[in-house]
């Protein structure tokens, strides 16, 4: 009888064991789209995505369901598993010209470009610390909060305003309470459930600036897999033609846009030297308009 070699048994009993602490193989796979989870407590930041990625399949006439990754995925860490065709099959996020080279876009934004206006997030006890805030030169004084791998930062940076950076989204939080950076920007439809979450106690919204520039949200898919990101595109056209992809955005976003007051704001203009050149936008029906500012 062959008697396998005491090294060969060892690697071969430790490969079980890592085979045992991988996550199950997801069944069914080819009727099932999945997205990456969030971290508990963050639900509620893809709850709109996820109702307009359901939305284009229904418009589509697609039978896929959707579910979630078996854990949950900072930005980076999910583009790259999309990238490889590893467990994802979509990620939403923040367009720029290094992720539509590496990732197959779906050029319909469904932010309508609000993830380019930003409302800062505050310490209460600093509520007022952007008050006399007029220019982009007047801003630069100050530094900003932002993702390590946000396409934010990089927008940040090159219009000339500091940034700290960290690689977890949460911590960016506590971050600006214990005042490691001024202000942390925030798109006009997130910051207001984020000022929900206990981590926000302490913080407030600036009620004085507007920071924009041109960005879109997309939902972006492996470049192996063209036929999903067609049949999105399908659903999403659908959707915007029969007005339920307007209707979906206004049941999620009306609120906050009135509450956000925008035209009372000082707008302050950012370039955005990253936004890719196949943005579209001359279709004027895909972006939000604000009202001019008040005189």
């Amino acid at each position: 009888m062959y008697k396998m070699p005491a090294k060969a048994l060892y690697r071969w009993l430790i490969g079980l064991l890592l085979l045992s602490l991988l996550p199950p193989l997801y069944a069914d796979d080819a009727g099932v789209i999945h997205y990456p989870r969030r971290t508990e407590g963050d639900e509620f930041r893809s709850s709109y995505e996820l109702a307009q990625l359901q939305l284009a399949l229904e418009k589509a006439g697609s039978s896929l369901r959707l579910e979630p990754s078996y854990y949950s995925m900072e930005q980076e860490r999910a583009l790259v598993n999309l990238e490889h065709n590893e467990r994802l099959d979509v990620v939403w996020s923040m367009t720029s010209r290094e992720r539509e080279q590496r990732l197959l876009p779906v050029r319909i934004p469904l932010d309508k470009g609000l993830y380019g206006w930003r409302i800062a997030l505050l310490p209460s006890s600093r509520a007022e610390l952007l008050k006399d805030v007029r220019t982009l030169n007047d801003l630069r004084p100050f530094s900003a909060g932002q993702g390590h791998d946000w396409p934010d930062t990089d927008i940040l940076r090159s219009n000339g305003l500091p940034v700290t950076i960290s690689a977890n989204y949460g911590s960016l939080f506590h971050m600006l309470q214990a005042q490691r950076f001024d202000y942390f920007p925030r798109s006009v439809i997130e910051l207001w459930d984020e000022l929900k979450h206990p981590r926000s106690k302490q913080l407030v919204a600036d009620q004085h600036v507007l920071l924009h520039y041109p960005a879109a949200m997309y939902f972006f898919f492996s470049r192996q897999r063209p036929e999903l990101a067609q049949t999105v595109r399908l659903g999403l056209q659908r959707a915007i033609a029969d007005g339920s992809f307007e209707r979906l955005f206004q049941e999620h976003f009306a609120a906050d846009l009135q509450r956000a007051q925008l035209h009372k704001r000082q707008v302050i203009e950012l370039q955005n030297p990253f936004l890719p050149g196949a943005t579209p936008l001359q279709r004027r029906e895909l972006w939000f308009t604000p009202a001019p500012p008040e005189r």
